[in-house]
C-alpha cells in the first residue's frame, strides 16, 4: 500500500463541475473521467466519502433571487444533489468501485438514510460513500454538508475539487494578474471573504481543525498526489 499523508477523504465536487461544456445537465464523459479518478484513489487503500453539489441540474439560491420561495428552491436543490450522486454510483460501478448512497432525507427505494455508523462502517470495508441532499435543511450549502459529514465520520482532509487550481485573491478567470495562495488559514476564509466556501463551512472547519485542500479536479492525478503528501492546489488549515 503506498505511503499516505490521508487516510479517510471526504471529496467535495461542484454539481457544475459535471456538466463540462454543456450548459445544464450532466456530461457523461466528464463522469467517467471522475469515476476512474476515484478508481485510481481507492486502489491507493483510501475511505473515500464524497459530497457532490446540484447547481448543475438547479440551484436554489439563484431561484430564489427570482422569487421562487428559499425553502422549496432549497428542497429543490437537494434533489438534484440525489440525482448527481445517482449517477455517479452508476459510473463507480461500472468500474468495479462498491458504492452506498446515503441521504439525508428519506428516499429508501433510491438509497440508505443518513447514518453516521453505517456510513463509517461502509468506509472501513472500502465501499465509497456519496452523501447526498445536503444536510436536509434549507439555508445550508452543499460546502456546509461537506464540512459537516467530514467532521462525523472523522475525515483527515476534505479535497474540494474546482475548476481552478487554488485559491487566489480574485477570479482568475477575470483577472490575469490575480495571486495564488499556496497555504492559508481557515480565517483568512471568513476575513478575507474569500469565495472558497461559505462561512458556515469555514468555521466548522476551523472549529474542528480539519484542513482542506482546493485543487484542481480537470488535471488528471490531482487527487491521487495531494492524498500521498505532494503540494496541490491551495492547503487551508488552522496553523
Amino acid at each position: 500500500m503506498a505511503d499516505l499523508k490521508y487516510k479517510r477523504v471526504l471529496l467535495k465536487l461542484s454539481g457544475e463541475a459535471l456538466m463540462g461544456t454543456q450548459g445544464l445537465g450532466i456530461d457523461p464523459q466528464i463522469v467517467e473521467n471522475l469515476a476512474k479518478e476515484i478508481r485510481s484513489i481507492r486502489e491507493l487503500g483510501v475511505e473515500l466519502a464524497i459530497v457532490i453539489g446540484g447547481g448543475n441540474i438547479f440551484r436554489g439560491l439563484s431561484a430564489s433571487a427570482r422569487g421562487m420561495d428559499r425553502v422549496q428552491a432549497d428542497y429543490m436543490g437537494m434533489l438534484a444533489t440525489v440525482i448527481n450522486s445517482l449517477a455517479l454510483q452508476d459510473y463507480l460501478e461500472r468500474y468495479n468501485v462498491y458504492t452506498r448512497v446515503q441521504t439525508a432525507i428519506k428516499m429508501e427505494e433510491l438509497a440508505e438514510p443518513f447514518i453516521r455508523r453505517r456510513a463509517v462502517r461502509h468506509l472501513e470495508k472500502g465501499r465509497v460513500v456519496i452523501f447526498a441532499s445536503g444536510t436536509g435543511n434549507p439555508y445550508f450549502t452543499t460546502d456546509t454538508a461537506a464540512a459537516l459529514r467530514a467532521v462525523e465520520i472523522e475525515a483527515d482532509v476534505i479535497l474540494k475539487a474546482t475548476k481552478v487550481d487554488g485559491v487566489y485573491d480574485s477570479d482568475p478567470m477575470k483577472n490575469s494578474s490575480a495571486v495564488k495562495y499556496d497555504f492559508m488559514s481557515h480565517i483568512d476564509i471568513i476575513k478575507d471573504g474569500l469565495k472558497v466556501m461559505d462561512s458556515t463551512a469555514a468555521t466548522l472547519c476551523m472549529d474542528n481543525n480539519l484542513p482542506l485542500i482546493v485543487l484542481n479536479m480537470n488535471n488528471t492525478g490531482n487527487l491521487r498526489r495531494a492524498i500521498l503528501g505532494e503540494q496541490i492546489g491551495t492547503l487551508i488549515s488552522g496553523s
